[in-house]
């Protein structure tokens, strides 16, 4: 008989101190990216991912529990300090910083707001030629 031959993967071995941790927070979702400083994304969830679903995806509680499992993954990959981005107006910014505060596990180098900013109006429609 035929011995199988297990294959495993094994991880990137990918050792950075600082990272930057993407928050794009909406009215519906809450997504966290976290990348190194070259902006190569190395972990990306949502908050699906942590089946919470529907109403429930983007409350700061959510963002919470996503915050701390990625801090938790990106610990393997070695991750010592963190600088955090936000954009958009959603309600889960609170979380995040409530899961930063309490895993204690990285330290913040800053805080940066991306969230675009609407100014001016639209162009009025031109008059029409006859």
């Amino acid at each position: 008989m035929a011995q199988k031959k297990t294959v495993t993967k094994k991880k990137k071995d990918i050792k950075i101190a600082s990272w930057i941790l993407h928050v794009h927070t909406t009215s519906n979702n809450t997504i966290v990216n976290l990348t190194s400083l070259d902006w190569a994304k190395i972990l990306w969830w949502g908050t699906g991912t942590q089946s919470f679903k529907w109403s429930k995806k983007s409350t700061p509680y959510a963002a919470e529990i996503l915050t701390k499992e990625i801090l938790k993954e990106g610990k393997t990959y070695g991750l010592d300090r963190v600088a955090i981005i936000f954009k958009g107006t959603g309600m889960a910014r609170e979380g995040v910083f409530k899961a930063i505060n309490e895993t204690g596990l990285v330290e913040i180098d800053y805080i940066h707001e991306n969230t675009p900013i609407q100014f001016g109006w639209c162009k009025r429609a031109r008059p029409k030629r006859n």
